[in-house]
């Protein structure tokens, strides 16, 4: 799955910035969850992760992340020119970017955007019911459908009382 919003660029492929940062992203206990470059006025490069105990990331941890993944890039300089880096939690109503998202969040209302057109839309607006394979479930209103992950362009969580109770509850 793959995307661009206005001027970012999510860079899920980028081997390079991955391949960098993920071991040491990994060894403090956290996952990445995406890479997305915006050049602006001024380039950003904002890193969403989140931590692998499930746990609601902090100032703290971001921080943290910062620092060593600040020095990594530093020295093998994987970005052109000069750039700020953010890090970030994916937050409540949070992007679905990998197949797990998708299950995690099952029983949850999401929007997910395809880049083709299937059984007649593109756009879908439901609950989440499951994935079958390489495949999400999503029910819009009486009806499931089940959407290729690969051709899906962009995907996230709809804010929701239930979701804003799941979230308070953790």
């Amino acid at each position: 799955m793959r995307g661009q919003v206005g001027k970012c660029k999510f860079m899920n492929e980028d081997l390079k910035i991955k391949q960098l940062i993920v071991p040491i992203i990994n060894s403090l206990g956290y996952d990445l969850v995406r890479i997305q470059i915006c050049d602006e006025k001024t380039k950003t490069v904002q890193i969403m992760v989140e931590r692998l105990d499930e746990a609601d990331l902090t100032v703290e941890d971001c921080s943290i992340i910062s620092k060593e993944i600040s020095v990594i890039l530093d020295i093998n300089d994987p970005i052109s020119g000069n750039y700020l880096l953010e890090v970030s939690s994916p937050g409540i109503d949070r992007p679905l970017l990998r197949l797990k998202d998708f299950e995690k969040y099952v029983g949850f209302h999401a929007r997910v955007d395809m880049n083709i057109m299937f059984e007649g839309r593109k756009k879908f607006r439901g609950k989440l019911t499951g994935i079958e394979g390489v495949n999400i479930r999503i029910r819009v209103k009486e009806e499931t459908y089940v959407l290729p992950f690969d051709e899906i362009q962009k995907a996230k969580l709809l804010l929701t009382q239930e979701l804003l109770n799941a979230a308070t509850q953790n």
